[in-house]
């Protein structure tokens, strides 16, 4: 995945309105890196190890695709308080799918135009004790 910079006129740089200087060349950015960042930023997201989240980047019209695979973290089956106050699985990766969108877009600075989420299965957070 490539950015491919305007070149002024006689090869100099350029000003944007912006402020910033516009170096001309282009800027590489290789599919793993962007894999790798959505990896983290999916895992802290959704509340599960890095390990626990399969990534697929690629090229999409308009910007970038993203396939995630992942566990969701659910309350303790035994916990009905937190059962009767959990948001419904389906309801949750809707909500999942557009916080990663947004959180994605920034992080990377392409737009993210589609997220597949697959949920893989459950997790129960370990519960800490505060001493």
């Amino acid at each position: 995945m490539r950015i491919d910079q305007n070149l002024a006129t006689g090869g100099g740089s350029s000003r944007v309105a912006t402020g910033e200087t516009t170096v001309p060349g282009r800027i590489d950015v290789k599919e793993r890196v962007y894999r790798t960042v959505t990896e983290q930023a999916s895992a802290t997201l959704i509340g599960v190890p890095r390990g626990d989240v399969k990534v697929d980047v690629t090229e999409h019209p308009g910007g970038i695709a993203v396939r995630i695979a992942t566990p969701l973290p659910i309350p303790d089956l035994d916990d009905t308080v937190a059962i009767s106050q959990s948001v419904p699985v389906l309801d949750r990766a809707r909500q999942l799918q557009e916080q990663l969108q947004q959180r994605l877009t920034g992080i990377i600075g392409r737009d993210v135009t589609r997220i597949t989420l697959t949920i893989t299965g459950a997790t129960i957070p370990e519960r800490r004790r505060v001493r």
